[in-house]
């Protein structure tokens, strides 16, 4: 395939490859790629997990005691100094995103991108992608449904991060994340309306019960009140935040346990931030199932992700088969078609966690999508804890028509630029497209 007639007619697509530190929205280092074609500058900021799993295509830090050994000078350099020249040499249009990436994978010649860093690899990806878009004179949105081989776009429900605990916050909530999603809106520019105002009743909420000392906010903008300790007091809260915006019944709510982090020995310790709690009172996996049970039946909860460890296979299964919503996989899975695969097999889960960042090429995400898809799963594109102001996962959500997006809570400018790029997207369409809302988990 060869580039558009643009002067000097010779000069391939790729005319320059060059990235640089920037900082994420933790205050560490992550990495940026710019890409220069005939077209112009193409941007690329990579987005960073606190923690890698030891599933996902894995990050090259440098270990050294710059940036508490999170820096990350040896991706940068194995970009200006390995792969741009390798990848410079071939003839690839922007527009062969499966060649590109294939070649960046192959160049590499590990199973999990840990030579050059999948942090160096996604960020040529991810601009690659914007070029290719560009050429082909298409929206970002457009051009990955293409790739994709979709052509019914659908805008996806927001699941907003309102409340913290876990290891994301400093209070003594077990679970991570307590989400809304505003599946009864018509359009997203009715969701983010929706979204905004439970997120300002709940602080409000907050405010009352702690006399103002509860709104702290954790690294993804949602509320983590210092003196919040029981599950049902933070469910509780954001039930009376739906109901004083007016939204009880269109506003539901979902759960990110991330139990890996209090499962020990075989049990679980939902006391596992007191570091005297007693052993004794570790739930066992059935026990654990019958409190999920017991909070489904009292709360408008429809999707639960991570509720059990990454290896309890058989506790997933039976929690999928014994109740009727979305069980959504990040650490079981980690975006890794073989965990994938693996879940499927043993029906451990519906729905899986899509992060651009733990599996390294826009490729290998587009085919991760649709394999789910296939078996029947649905798909929730998500952010990461260290994110950037690139707002590429808003683009792609809509391009795979996945039905949901995880991104923060309604604040925070990192969080916020991706919503408020749907709602450019949603502009754009216009009055015929259409939002997912209760069909979030399979929108086709």
């Amino acid at each position: 395939m060869t580039c558009q007639s643009y002067p000097p007619p010779t000069r391939k697509c790729m005319k320059a490859i060059f990235a640089r530190t920037v900082f994420d929205s933790t205050g560490t280092p992550t990495v940026e790629v710019d890409l220069i074609t005939d077209l112009g500058l193409f941007r690329a900021a990579v987005p960073s997990s606190l923690t890698a799993g030891i599933y996902e295509a894995q990050e090259l830090r440098d270990q050294s005691n710059d940036y508490h050994g999170k820096g990350v000078a040896a991706a940068i350099d194995n970009i200006n100094t390995i792969i741009a020249p390798e990848l410079l040499k071939q003839d690839f249009d922007v527009t062969e995103q499966d060649k590109v990436d294939q070649f960046l994978i192959d160049l590499d010649k590990t199973p999990n991108k840990s030579r050059f860093g999948s942090n160096a690899i996604l960020g040529i990806s991810l601009a690659v992608c914007k070029a290719g878009a560009a050429k082909r004179g298409l929206p970002l949105y457009r051009h990955i449904a293409d790739l994709a081989g979709i052509k019914d776009l659908i805008i996806p429900v927001p699941a907003f991060n309102v409340l913290s605990g876990g290891t994301h916050a400093g209070n003594k909530l077990t679970f991570q994340e307590f989400l809304i999603l505003p599946t009864g809106a018509t359009s997203f520019a009715e969701a983010m309306k929706m979204g905004s105002e439970v997120y300002h009743h709940l602080k409000k909420v907050i405010q009352d019960k702690y006399k103002g000392a509860g709104t702290a906010q954790s690294n993804e903008g949602g509320f983590a009140p210092p003196n919040l300790k029981a599950t049902k007091d933070a469910l509780q809260f954001i039930v009376k935040a739906i109901r004083l915006a007016g939204y009880t019944g269109r506003v539901e709510i979902g759960i990110d346990a991330a139990a890996s982090e209090f499962f020990k020995k075989g049990a679980y310790n939902l006391d596992f931030k007191n570091p005297k709690s007693n052993p004794k009172k570790f739930q066992k996996p059935a026990n654990l199932l019958k409190t999920y049970t017991q909070l489904l039946k009292t709360f408008p909860i429809v999707s639960l992700e991570d509720p059990f460890d990454k290896e309890d296979f058989n506790s997933w299964k039976t929690m999928t088969e014994k109740v009727n919503i979305q069980i959504v996989a990040d650490e079981l899975t980690a975006t890794n078609p073989q965990r994938i695969q693996q879940a499927i097999e043993q029906n451990a889960c519906n729905c899986a966690l899509l992060r651009i960042n733990q599996i390294g090429t826009i490729s290998e995400a587009i085919k991760i999508h649709l394999f789910a898809k296939e078996n029947g799963w649905g798909t929730m594109v998500a952010h990461t804890s260290g994110e950037t102001e690139d707002t590429f996962i808003a683009d792609l959500a809509v391009g795979l028509s996945t039905g949901q997006i995880k991104c923060g809570a309604p604040s925070r400018s990192e969080r916020i630029a991706k919503y408020n790029q749907i709602l450019r997207i949603e502009e754009e369409l216009g009055k015929d497209v259409r939002y997912a809302g209760k069909a979030f988990m399979r929108p086709l």
